[in-house]
């Protein structure tokens, strides 16, 4: 089985439920979409998420896609950067004991990261980044020799910040024979640096997952165009559109996936686990159709829970649901 590397923030989930988005209003947050915050607003938000009940969770996009190929038995390893403390070391933990390749780089100097997500009603969330050790991560940390052993490298939309990091990983990628997928970055990270993006998928990417606002950031198009749009340039590109299900195209096919039935609770790791799911299946011979219906299958279960955790008697039900399709 062809074995896939990733590459993305490693961050820790601190959710929160909202029963209105007031919270955000006075934050300054703009909802659905992803900011980096200062040590001064993380103390603020610590401050006034303490009389809510929060879940805490491994995070990090990528890696929640990472978790989920473990948990199906794919060969993946992960590289972000941790801190040298409490938090680092169970962010390793939770990569190891579901199978992915630790590949974690550990900053003796700054501490773990930490994403505040708040959960609106009807499962919407936007994150509120305290990224410290994780966006240290450096075109220098990579080993190129951790290239020849993976096959498929999966980039994380938000390393765009770090064009010099993100761009040595593809690079790299490229020089060692994979092939690259990516997962585009929140809308608001696009349009901030839509030059360099567009760039990005044009020279690199051979597989892009992106939702609804993603896609439209990045091709000024409506899903369906802007799913032919992208496969100019790359071989599979699939569009994620939460319960309307999602679309997948090559130059010479589209498909149609529709979303399972769940009752959504929170939205956090749906697309990511949908990514994990896609490629379970692409490099177990899937098709194109079938390897979506493997996502949304996870995608489903994900929303019903609070966080990116699902027990495991969860995942034995998801592998029966997947060995029927």
């Amino acid at each position: 089985m062809d074995k896939i590397l990733g590459i993305g923030n490693a961050l820790t989930d601190v959710s929160v439920i909202l029963k209105s988005d007031d919270i955000l209003t006075e934050l300054g947050l703009p909802k659905g979409g992803m900011v980096h915050i200062d040590d001064v607003l993380f103390k603020k938000i610590q401050q006034m998420i303490g009389q809510h009940h929060v879940t805490i969770t491994p995070g990090g996009s990528i890696a929640n896609s990472c978790r989920a190929m473990g948990h199906l038995g794919v060969p993946a390893g992960f590289v972000g950067k941790v801190g040298h403390d409490k938090i680092g070391q169970l962010y390793a933990r939770s990569l190891t004991e579901v199978g992915v390749e630790d590949l974690l780089v550990v900053s003796p100097n700054l501490s773990s990261g930490v994403c505040t997500s708040f959960i609106s009603q009807g499962g919407e969330r936007t994150f509120a980044d305290h990224m410290e050790a994780s966006i240290d991560l450096k075109a220098e940390d990579l080993n190129p020799g951790i290239f020849n052993e993976y096959n498929y490298l999966f980039l994380e939309g938000y390393l765009v910040q770090n064009h010099e990091l993100i761009e040595q990983g593809a690079k790299m990628a490229k020089e060692a024979g994979m092939k690259v997928a990516m997962d585009l970055a929140s809308y608001n990270i696009i349009l901030e640096d839509h030059e360099f993006c567009t760039y990005l998928v044009n020279k690199y990417v051979d597989i892009i997952f992106a939702n609804e606002n993603e896609a439209k950031a990045l091709t000024g198009h409506e899903p369906y165009e802007a799913v032919r749009k992208l496969t100019q340039c790359c071989d599979i590109a699939i569009i994620k559109m939460g319960v309307k299900g999602s679309i997948i195209a090559t130059k010479e096919e589209l498909s149609e996936v529709h979303a399972q039935k769940a009752n959504c609770i929170d939205s956090t790791g749906a697309g990511d686990c949908f990514a994990g799911g896609f490629l379970y299946g692409l490099v177990n011979g899937h098709n194109l159709k079938q390897c979506a219906e493997i996502g949304s299958i996870i995608a489903a279960e994900i929303v019903q829970v609070v966080g990116t955790e699902l027990p495991q008697e969860k995942w034995i039900d998801i592998k029966h649901k997947i060995a029927e399709i």
